[in-house]
């Protein structure tokens, strides 16, 4: 074989590769796209009824511990409260769905509670602070005077190896709440914790989400920010 023709076979190989490369990263956001699709399309649903356009909207999104705050309306009984919270979710799908969770409903402001499975799924504290800034700049884009408040990742018996990662993380959530005056970071790390033990008594069993006494801490923490 000359030396022309297995440069024309290895041009081709790697143009095949290319394809198939980007073929997997098009199946890969195609599927990522679908996995929250129904239970997004049942928050819609559910707020197509319940939401009212007239009043100002405080919007609590993110992963499971908001989801499943299932009296979250009741603790702050004077302000119209959006609950889009969606279990297993990740930073990432939350700028996917950035405009059905949260843009629909023009908040006054916005919680979001996003890091705690991303950090479970091995991402850097750094690429979460990169996809963060992506949702803080969309809904900004929209009403740049929308108040923001960041909530620390929270300590858990499930996933107390992690904590080095979890607590990182929560330093850059911090340090990215003072660069901008709208935004705020609420700590419920350290409200969980007994000194530098966790305070396994607020966990149900699975040993990551919180039972009522766990919600007490939490809206003992964030009650000042709704406020």
């Amino acid at each position: 074989m000359s030396s022309v023709q297995a440069f024309h076979m290895s041009y081709e190989y790697k143009g095949i590769l290319t394809l198939v490369f980007l073929f997997m990263i098009t199946n890969l956001r195609s599927q990522h796209a679908d996995r929250f699709q129904d239970e997004v399309l049942e928050i819609q649903q559910k707020y197509d009824t319940l939401w009212d356009a007239s009043k100002e909207t405080i919007v609590f999104t993110g992963s499971s511990s908001i989801r499943i705050w299932k009296n979250l309306d009741e603790r702050f009984p004077d302000y119209q409260i959006v609950n889009t919270g969606f279990g297993g979710s990740q930073t990432s799908d939350l700028l996917m769905h950035s405009e059905a969770l949260v843009l629909r409903f023009k908040p006054k402001k916005v919680f979001i509670y996003e890091g705690d499975n991303d950090i479970a799924a091995s991402k850097k504290p750094k690429a979460i602070i990169a996809t963060t800034r992506e949702v803080i700049h969309r809904i900004f884009a929209q009403d740049p005077a929308t108040q923001i408040v960041l909530i620390s990742a929270k300590p858990s018996i499930a996933r107390w190896d992690l904590k080095k990662h979890y607590k990182k993380l929560n330093r850059k959530f911090k340090r990215l709440s003072k660069k901008e005056a709208l935004i705020e970071y609420a700590d419920v790390w350290k409200p969980m914790l007994n000194g530098r033990k966790l305070k396994e008594e607020l966990f149900i069993k699975d040993g990551l989400h919180m039972n009522a006494q766990g919600y007490a801490i939490w809206y003992d923490v964030l009650k000042n920010y709704v406020n």
